[in-house]
């Protein structure tokens, strides 16, 4: 694996002989003996155990915290109360995306960013080129923070015998601090399957012993640990965008279906002037999804076609285990709207396919 890093959990993966692979700089369990499609089932119908402890965690603290962020990033963290929690973008000048994170609001002059780890040097050094006109201070905690991803229907209810507060109270994106087996923990009422669940934010050292005591409380009722593979094909099963795939540095969140995290009225965020011009002149193209017509599997950079001539590849896919079919996602002309009729080339044959409207599985246990 040379020079890979390992999350806290590495010595529990290799003991439960899950298939480790390299993810975005780490040696990562893309899935266990039980299967990818197993895990995600489990998802779906009881709960999943996820090591998500590879993501990167800023730390964003001083009398400008609150305009630093809102300046770095397109929603609006001003808008939230302590214990609140958002999904935003992170974008150029250009308006490309930079990264796709979510932001918590730890306290009145205190955020946590949370990063894709592929991306957390770029973004630690795109961040720290913008700080420099506010008053703040950026820490990157990641080393030291070991994150799980508790998904499913009965996640509340196998963590409810584990966590100091009532997670009653917790809605979704709110977050508390609390302790879960005993570790001072971050409990979020967050996760990227669709279904309910909670991510747990805690000192790394902590991790396995509170991976152990969940994994105590909850295999008696159908919990599994789930690894990489089945958290890629419960997000796409969402239409929930995949960095790397579905966006990259020169996408804008106008082009990959996330202007709703994209606030043009507020003050000036960086690439807001970019995303205010592309709106007026109209984009070029739209992230849709599509469903294959036949069994098929259609993975990412597969060629998509239009009437006949390539326009494109497949940014994300996967054969879903949820709805039976090959789903996935591909940048498409703006007219082309839901019913419209496209093709997949796999295996040297031209599979047809209809646009649709995402999300692909709408069954999930998620409290909205």
């Amino acid at each position: 694996m040379g020079d890979l890093k390992q999350t806290p959990l590495y010595d529990v993966h290799v003991e439960l002989e899950a298939k480790m692979v390299p993810f975005a700089g780490f040696s990562m369990p893309v899935q266990y003996p039980t299967g990818i499609r197993r895990e995600h089932e489990a998802v779906r119908e009881t709960a999943g155990l996820f090591d998500v402890s590879h993501m990167g965690e800023f730390l964003v603290t001083g009398p400008d915290a609150g305009a630093f962020v809102s300046s770095a990033t397109s929603n609006d963290p001003l808008s939230l109360r302590t214990g609140q929690a958002q999904y935003s973008v992170m974008c150029h000048a250009h308006g490309g995306i930079v990264d796709d994170l979510l932001v918590y609001r730890l306290g009145e002059d205190r955020f946590r960013l949370v990063v894709n780890a592929a991306n957390l040097e770029k973004d630690w050094l795109h961040l720290n080129s913008q700080a420099g006109r506010f008053d703040v201070h950026l820490e990157d905690e990641s080393d030291g923070v070991g994150l799980l991803a508790l998904q499913g229907p009965l996640a509340q209810q196998i963590l409810a015998s584990l966590a100091s507060e009532d997670l009653d109270a917790i809605g979704f994106y709110e977050f508390t601090q609390g302790h879960v087996a005993g570790a001072p923990c971050v409990i979020s009422r967050t996760g990227y399957t669709g279904e309910d669940g909670f991510e747990l934010y805690l000192p790394a050292g902590r991790t396995a012993s509170v991976w152990q005591a969940l994994m105590e409380a909850g295999t008696p009722v159908g919990m599994i640990p789930a690894g990489l593979g089945s958290r890629d094909s419960l997000r796409l099963e969402m239409g929930y965008a995949l960095y790397g795939n579905d966006l990259d540095d020169d996408t804008s969140p106008l082009e990959a279906g996330l202007a709703w995290l994209v606030k043009l009225g507020k003050d000036e965020f960086i690439g807001r002037d970019a995303l205010i011009e592309q709106k007026a002149r109209g984009l070029k193209r739209r992230l849709r999804g599509f469903r294959l017509a036949e069994r098929g599997f259609p993975r990412p950079g597969y060629e998509v076609s239009l009437d006949g001539s390539v326009c494109g590849t497949v940014r994300s896919g996967t054969l879903s285990p949820s709805t039976g079919a090959g789903i996935g996602t591909a940048y498409l002309p703006p007219d082309v709207k839901p019913g419209a009729q496209i093709g997949v080339s796999i295996r040297d044959r031209m599979i047809p396919a209809e646009v649709v409207t995402m999300p692909f599985y709408t069954h999930g246990s998620l409290r909205r």
